[in-house]
């Protein structure tokens, strides 16, 4: 179980993102432990991100050691692996003390059953070829392949080709997300919040029997979730002043309902 109140944030593509969206990132990062809880990354943090065995990106170090100090302090950190920072999860685990998983996480954050996954090839016709190169590309082999390269030639590469998977919104609008997620939360078994990230469109609504939340894309517009037993609340970042609360859904039989 993750303790509230928690912070999400995802999509921060670090790499591409600009330094003041950076440097946002660590202010925002710098002021949780004063609230508690804990955090969730919903992916996406580096537009690129590989372990190589004696080498590991220069870019976005200050972040990780950000959520470092978060582990240390005692905050719980839970990375949901996304399309971008795929390679390499123990590595980032151990750098950062995270749990860190590529699968959809199920559990509680307060009193709220949750699922978690980043959200690609999560839609089933439109995401059909991207799960079949999703199996290629994360294959052991194709990783052993890829380790081979100068992490120089290797990054240059990846930058290039990750382009159209970063670019702007969905072009759906995060609509198919949406359904993915309306479905699981309308089964009788089902979770009371799905978070997902991937699409950078910003979402909280109620959507079949309980509520759907996209933090959307930081490196875009510095949004985040935050999630509290009471309700759930999505806010902009701004630096040296309070959140602002943009939209804000409260639990069902809670007293401020």
């Amino acid at each position: 179980m993750l303790p509230t109140p928690c912070h999400v944030v995802g999509d921060v593509h670090l790499g591409v993102a600009s330094r003041e969206s950076e440097l946002a990132l660590l202010a925002f990062l710098r002021q949780i432990p004063s609230a508690g809880g804990s955090l969730v990354v919903m992916g996406d943090l580096f537009d690129f991100w590989f372990a190589w065995r004696y080498a590991m990106p220069r870019v976005g170090f200050r972040t990780l050691a950000a959520l470092a100090d978060l582990h240390e302090s005692g905050v719980p950190v839970l990375w949901i692996g996304g399309n971008h920072d795929c390679w390499g999860g123990d590595a980032l685990a151990a750098e950062t003390g995270a749990h860190y998983t590529l699968a959809p996480w199920t559990g509680r954050i307060g009193a709220w059953q949750c699922h978690l996954a980043h959200g690609d090839g999560l839609r089933e016709k439109e995401d059909a070829p991207y799960r079949r190169l999703r199996t290629v590309l994360r294959h052991p082999w194709s990783i052993a392949a890829y380790s081979l390269l100068h992490p120089n030639l290797a990054t240059r590469v990846a930058m290039a080709s990750s382009k159209t998977s970063r670019k702007g919104r969905a072009r759906d609008g995060g609509a198919g997300l949406l359904a993915v997620a309306t479905a699981q939360l309308s089964a009788p078994d089902g979770p009371e919040l799905v978070m997902h990230g991937h699409s950078h469109v910003p979402t909280l609504v109620k959507a079949g029997r309980g509520i759907y939340a996209n933090a959307g894309a930081w490196y875009l517009d510095q949004q985040f979730v935050r999630i509290e037993n009471e309700g759930i609340g999505r806010y902009r970042w701004h630096a040296g002043a309070e959140p602002e609360l943009l939209q804000e859904i409260k639990r069902p039989g809670s007293e401020a309902d």
